[in-house]
Formats: structure tokens, sequence, C-alpha cells
């Protein structure tokens, strides 16, 4: 928590743009909105839609039920599965149990997961780059039989590799880690299987990479950075290690209630950035707090642009 403090005292404040909202992660939003709006509340998601607890608990306000499991959907009532993706069997345990359910999974995970099929049907064993437990690589590992992939999350782990078969293989990664770790551990598989295959394309999403990008830009230039975002996020606490590796020190915070006047002793610029899963309406809460306290000159650091837009499921365009 922030105590008050008497004196004001100038503080450079550099705004990452892009930040906050990718377009996966309005599309889930908007699909559990429309699908409270379609069928009335309450209706019942399958693990966090996305990772923040603002934007759950404001869709729990509408009608949402977060749950772990599908054993914890009751008959006759609507599912939606989060932006993460789920494993196969689970929109198949649904439509055993006539669920009717709609798959707010992120396009770009879902074309992961297809590429991982293709792979596997192609006879390779995929080596998949990740962290485990995270809901986004139990998903993927789902749509493949047991055994047909293997996680690696450090250089370490390639190193330690024994493929059955060195000849067939073929690499996928999440879409939410560093890109340059990822790019790290990509060149050590290809430099120790050479034959090995990936995607045209790289997995990591265009708005992880462009964060990312974002905050290199401006942590070259400040003593701080602050991440807004969740503990659990993957991509938001990427971005706190790219910060940190540009040479401020990097704080993840959820809400301005996190931020600590100590953070601040010595400092004269601070950086600004939101997690893909995090809404504009707490970066504007952390910049009425730290202009409550400094004398703030805000200045927009932009990066790219972004207009990428998913399509929502069919039944939904018009609820």
């Amino acid at each position: 928590m922030i105590d008050s403090d008497k004196q004001k005292r100038q503080i450079d404040l550099l705004v990452a743009t892009p930040r906050g909202f990718c377009a996966g992660v309005d599309r889930a939003i908007k699909i559990v909105e429309l699908a409270i709006k379609k069928y009335g509340p309450p209706v019942y998601v399958r693990h966090e839609i996305v990772h923040n607890r603002y934007v759950v608990d404001e869709l729990k306000k509408l009608g949402a039920v977060f749950v772990e499991e599908l054993d914890e959907v009751p008959d006759g009532v609507p599912v939606v599965f989060s932006a993460h993706g789920v494993p196969k069997a689970v929109p198949h345990k649904a439509e055993e149990r006539g669920l009717e359910y709609l798959d707010a999974t992120c396009p770009l995970v879902s074309k992961v997961h297809r590429q991982a099929e293709r792979q596997t049907a192609a006879g390779r064993h995929i080596i998949f780059v990740g962290h485990a437990n995270h809901p986004e690589v139990i998903g993927t590992f789902g749509q493949v039989a047991d055994g047909q992939m293997t996680l690696v999350e450090t250089l370490a782990d390639v190193a330690a590799l024994q493929p059955e078969n060195p000849e067939a293989l073929a690499f996928l990664t999440q879409t939410t880690l560093s890109v340059d770790d990822t790019r790290a551990i990509i060149e050590a598989l290809q430099t120790r299987f050479p034959n090995i295959v990936g995607p045209k394309g790289e997995d990591i999403c265009y708005a992880t990479s462009n964060r990312q990008d974002a905050v290199k830009k401006i942590a070259e230039d400040c003593q701080l950075v602050l991440v807004i975002g969740a503990p659990n996020s993957s991509n938001s606490l990427r971005l706190v290690e790219v910060a940190e590796r540009g040479g401020a020190i990097g704080k993840l915070i959820e809400r301005a209630d996190d931020i600590e006047l100590a953070w601040f002793d010595g400092v004269s610029k601070v950086g600004l950035t939101a997690g893909a899963s995090a809404p504009e309406i707490l970066v504007r809460e952390v910049t009425t707090l730290l202009e409550e306290h400094f004398d703030i000159r805000t200045e927009k650091v932009k990066t790219t642009e972004e207009n990428m837009v998913f399509k929502l499921p069919r039944g939904l365009e018009a609820a």
C-alpha cells in the first residue's frame, strides 16, 4: 500500500504501446459476455477465461461461474472453454454429457494445436517449448496421444534430450514465451537435431512479441518498469524479465494498491505496461495513483500498430 507523500517531485512516465488486451483476450471475454446475454446466467467457464483477477471478478458480477474441471459444471447449462485451450478430451466429454459449449481458445493457440496434430500424423515426435503446468501447455499436450510430445523449458533440457528417432522430430512453442529465450532454445534444438521440423511462422503470438518489444524500448531509458498483470500470467511475467534484462527494475502488480512508494526512491523515469490479459482501466488506475504522489510527465512510446481482430463463434455474433 502507498502511504501519503507530502512532497511531489517530478517523474517521467513512459507508457508502452502496444500494451494490455490482445485480440485473443478481447474475443474470449466477449464470448463469455455474449453467452450470458444469449443464455442468461449462470454461464460456466472452465478455468479462468484469461489470467486477470479484475476481469474474472467483473464477469462473475454478470453471471459467470468459474470452475477448474468439467465435472463441476451442472447438466443443462452452457460452458465456455478458456482462451488458453483445452485437451481434446474436454469437448468430447462435454458432448457425451450433452452440454452446450463455446470454445474461447485463442485462434493462435488453436493454430498450434493443428500443427501438433499434423506433425504427429506425419510420424514426428514433438519437442514442445513451454512452461510445465501452464494451461496452454496442458491443452496442447492434450491434442495428441501420450508419449508423442516432450516438454523442454531450458537449454539444459535440450542438452538432456534422448529421442528414440532423432531424424523424426518437430518443435512447437507456447505462444506466451520470452522471444529471446525461445529463440536460443530453438537454435539449440536445430544444432543438436539438424533435421528437426518447425512451423513456418513463429508460434509466439504477435501480441506477446509486440509487448516485449515495447518494454525493451522503454526499459533502456527507465530505472523502474511497472507491469500490470497476474502472477499466473505467463506473458506478464515475461514482460518483467524483459524489463530487467533491459537494465530496469521490473515490478509485477495486479492493481495500483500493490505499488510501494519506496520503489521510486532515486527514480526519475518509470515505465508502465500491461500484460495481454490486463484491461486499460487498470492502467488508468495506476497513472491516477502516481499523479496523486508525483508530478508526472507522461510520454507514450509506440513501437507498432495492432489491428488484429478474431471472429466470434457462430451463433454469438447477433447475441
